[in-house]
């Protein structure tokens, strides 16, 4: 494994948040808890190359959109931040530009990138995968009875890994704008505060 570095210990969480849901909060929570960090930053992708890659489909909510729903997610966690700069990036969202980014600006972090088991298998695809893994700790999500195991990809190139074990939860992104726009009740699903603005703003066809 290569040497951790020193400083502050700080997460970065990425990802569409096309809603924000509560298994994303119950993992934001896990991490700071368990990973000890100093600060966690929230990351909502501006245009995610994976999906630009899948061609045409359902288009994201806006970034504004997407952006408020996050804040009003993290509310009353000081230790939570939204960083806006892969919303403000032109092109595609690269995580490899956005850690670059983070450590010239602050020199010393020692940044734990948060991402699931499907993201691990197929981290093999992103750009630089070899040039992210030398300068972040993967923190993985550990999903439920199912251990996590380098992808055999990955086997051969050091890196740090750390496993988040966090309850076993069903709630998808998905799911939560299937049933928005059916007029069901979503507030289980990411809280009052972004159901109401779901609603507000007609966001997913919610009626």
């Amino acid at each position: 494994m290569n040497p951790a570095p020193e400083g502050a210990r700080i997460g970065l969480f990425g990802g569409s948040f096309d809603p924000v849901h509560l298994a994303h909060l119950s993992l934001a929570r896990s991490a700071l808890a368990q990973l000890s960090l100093d600060r966690l930053l929230w990351l909502p992708a501006g245009r995610p190359w994976q999906k630009l890659q899948g061609g045409a489909g359902r288009g994201l909510a806006s970034p504004a959109h997407r952006r408020a729903m996050v804040e009003l997610m993290i509310a009353g966690e000081p230790r939570f931040a939204v960083d806006d700069s892969e919303l403000e990036r032109d092109g595609a969202s690269y995580t490899i530009d956005t850690v670059r980014a983070r450590l010239v600006a602050h020199p010393g972090e020692q940044l734990f990138l948060l991402i699931g088991q499907d993201q691990y298998a197929r981290l093999h695809t992103w750009r630089e995968w070899p040039a992210l893994l030398e300068r972040v700790t993967l923190a993985v999500a550990a999903r439920a009875g199912t251990p996590v195991q380098a992808p055999p990809e990955l086997a051969g190139t050091p890196h740090r890994v750390q496993i988040i074990e966090m309850p076993a939860s069903a709630i998808s992104s998905t799911e939560v704008r299937d049933r928005a726009s059916r007029g069901e009740d979503i507030r289980p699903m990411v809280g009052d505060a972004v159901a109401g603005y779901i609603a507000q703003h007609r966001l997913y066809g919610a009626l």
